[in-house]
């Protein structure tokens, strides 16, 4: 499984950034922080001056099969820098379609983590129906706490987007 993880999150050294670096060891996968990007809010006009997110998904297509979201949770929801990178999922449906294309049988998997209780299903209908919607696999997803030693819980996640990647990859 030729994975990385994509960091989502206003604190570059913060929770999700660490929790994200666990599951990237375990996982023997590379990590991208969106803060090290320009990324510009979704345009009608497809007005992007000096932006990367083209060049970050032309990257990322090219070199990885599984795409793993991290993210804190902001108000119930993802952060903001990941809402606007998956906003921008629609230039790759608009004006980027062959690298669009490129999405279908590709991999998802959600991380997050906060300081609070754990998060409802409903949470994880954006990444799903994204997921779906695009024609990837989606693997499955993690919420953490901070305050929670979350080894295990990265160690068991790790086996099983193992195990369900295997199981697209045989179908």
């Amino acid at each position: 499984m030729k994975a990385v993880i994509i960091v989502g999150s206003a604190r570059k050294n913060g929770n999700t950034k660490q929790v994200s670096e666990k599951l990237a060891t375990t996982l023997s996968c590379d990590l991208l922080d969106l803060t090290d990007y320009k990324i510009a809010p979704y345009s009608y006009e497809h007005n992007y001056l000096a932006d990367d997110f083209i060049m970050l998904m032309t990257k990322i297509l090219g070199s990885y099969d599984t795409l793993i979201f991290a993210t804190p949770v902001y108000w119930y929801s993802m952060s903001g820098i990941m809402k606007t990178f998956l906003d921008r999922f629609t230039d790759l449906l608009k004006i980027e379609k062959e690298i669009g294309r490129q999405l279908r049988s590709k991999n998802m998997a959600v991380l997050t983590s906060s300081n609070g209780g754990n998060l409802e299903s409903d949470f994880w209908i954006p990444f799903k129906h994204t997921a779906e919607y695009l024609g990837m696999n989606y693997l499955g997803n993690l919420h953490t706490l901070e305050d929670q030693d979350a080894i295990e819980n990265l160690l068991s996640f790790s086996r099983a987007l193992k195990s369900n990647w295997e199981a697209h990859v045989s179908k």
